[in-house]
């Protein structure tokens, strides 16, 4: 996977600059969203990996599939992709693009999975405090998955907060067998 972000970064740089100059950045991330989705389906990795598929049929497909999605711009992009071979680095790509984006705009995705429901209020307190710590605009995603048994993890870009029971209780059986 590492070698795709290498590969995609190029890619990503130049769509970012692109949509900066001509401020439409919610443009292109819907265009790269609709684009991302259509390489990740099964069917088109397969396609994309045929030797019998030439570079024109494959990006009329993608073209077809996204319909009216994408603008001119994005088309040429998909074609350009297409050409240089790069279809299965288009997720990361788009990803890419998106933290280049928030970057510029000031804001962060934060995703919280906790055990139990969190109520509005709690979200709205949790959001306050991390745009306070991070200096950010904070988007707050809530998962709930009752598997981490109780507490929660918190995602915010490269940080990691950790405080579920489960990871507790997987630090102490790894100390208890020590």
């Amino acid at each position: 996977m590492s070698e795709y972000q290498t590969i995609a970064r190029p890619y990503a740089q130049a769509v970012f600059e692109l949509s900066r100059a001509a401020g439409n950045f919610e443009n292109w991330s819907q265009a790269l969203a609709w684009i991302s989705a259509i390489a990740d389906d099964n069917q088109i990795q397969e396609l994309a990996q045929n030797p019998k598929v030439d570079d024109a049929s494959l990006g009329q497909i993608f073209e077809d599939i996204a319909g009216d999605k994408l603008f001119d711009e994005a088309r040429n992009f998909l074609r350009l992709v297409v050409a240089n071979g790069r279809v299965f680095a288009l997720s990361s790509i788009a990803a890419q693009f998106e933290v280049m984006r928030a970057e510029a705009e000031g804001t962060i995705e934060a995703e919280l999975i906790s055990a139990r429901a969190v109520t509005d209020e709690q979200q709205a307190t949790l959001a306050r405090s991390l745009s306070r710590k991070l200096g950010r605009k904070v988007s707050l995603q809530v998962i709930e998955d009752p598997g981490l048994i109780g507490g929660a993890v918190l995602r915010a870009g490269d940080m990691v907060i950790d405080a579920s029971v489960k990871s507790r209780l997987q630090k102490l059986a790894v100390n208890l067998a020590r």
